[in-house]
């Protein structure tokens, strides 16, 4: 009996994701461009416009929302005035904020884009990225604990950018607790902690990251290559699905007994930005409606190709996404 995906993702609207990671915000400044600098050779911008927008693990928030479910972000910031624009920008999503503390000794990530002529002239990252001190590590993972027992969690999703707000320990023992309480689990990781995921039922890194977190060579264009490497992990980590999105080509999706590439739909790409968050959210609640691997995989590659239809990091558009999973075929 084929399923009835509209049904599957209007059913989302019922759901609790927990989201860990580096939450940060991405910063914009316009402007133009009409001289060079006496000082140096370098371009003199007169700001036109800013805007604030949430970004890193916030964007999964986004995504999750968007697909009408809760999202409930857990991450650790500065206490700054940086940290007051994120919980406005929060506020003004509607996105609780109960899951974020505040470090005294780190300071709230801001990247910030300098951009003239449609075109970035410069990035400004603001952060500490080094790892949560002990301390903060017992602390964060106590509080949440105290969201898991607070809510009802459907999908916890580690939204890994490397700022220090995911260390092994906090990895270990929110997994722990999740398998024990029945939750799947679902990591989209960066190279610190590549390969300290265990148990996950869910590990998504893109084709780069496999190559550099594996320290292997494998091939798009030969699957088999991407199986072995989705062995080590299956195997090694005893992790359940692996899925590589492998941009262009597609997505690879292992369960460990068997893989498939699903390809990439034909879409007029606009902008690749903010796609990985699309999938993993996706997939984050494919998985809590008890979806197949390989019916999640085929609804995230979907979702991203569609992200990249538009312009900048924007959330996944729900009726989009069920109209075109009408034509879905697995």
């Amino acid at each position: 009996m084929k399923t009835d995906f509209a049904k599957v993702i209007d059913s989302f609207s019922k759901y609790k994701v927990m989201i860990i990671g580096d939450v940060m915000i991405d910063s914009y400044l316009w402007g133009k461009v009409e001289r060079i600098s006496p000082e140096a050779p370098v371009p003199v911008v007169t700001r036109t416009s800013e805007e604030n927008r949430l970004g890193g693990a916030a964007n999964v928030a986004l995504n999750i929302q968007s697909l009408g479910a809760t999202p409930i972000l857990c991450s650790v910031i500065g206490n700054d005035l940086r940290s007051k624009t994120l919980y406005e920008l929060l506020e003004n999503k509607n996105i609780t904020a109960e899951g974020i503390i505040e470090d005294n000794n780190r300071v709230t990530t801001v990247k910030t884009r300098i951009i003239s002529n449609h075109q970035q002239l410069l990035r400004i990252d603001r952060e500490i990225d080094h790892p949560l001190s002990q301390e903060m590590e017992i602390k964060f993972i106590s509080h949440i604990f105290k969201v898991l027992n607070d809510n009802k969690i459907d999908s916890i999703i580690f939204e890994d950018y490397d700022k220090g707000s995911i260390t092994p320990k906090v990895i270990q023992q929110i997994v722990d607790e999740a398998c024990k309480r029945g939750i799947p689990t679902l990591a989209d990781p960066k190279k610190r902690n590549f390969c300290e995921y265990n148990n996950t039922t869910l590990f998504k890194p893109n084709f780069k990251e496999l190559n550099e977190g594996l320290k292997v060579e494998t091939n798009k264009a030969n699957p088999e290559t991407l199986f072995e490497a989705a062995k080590i992990l299956h195997d090694k980590n005893n992790i359940s699905i692996i899925m590589i999105t492998l941009s262009e080509a597609g997505v690879f999706i292992s369960t460990g007994k068997g893989y498939r590439i699903i390809p990439a739909h034909f879409r007029a790409i606009a902008d690749v930005s903010g796609a990985g968050d699309t999938v993993i959210s996706v997939a984050s609640l494919c998985l809590a409606s008890g979806l197949d691997p390989f019916e999640t995989a085929a609804i995230s590659n979907m979702a991203g190709g569609l992200v990249c239809e538009k312009v900048g990091v924007v959330p996944i558009d729900r009726e989009l996404l069920k109209a075109e999973t009408a034509t879905l075929k697995i």
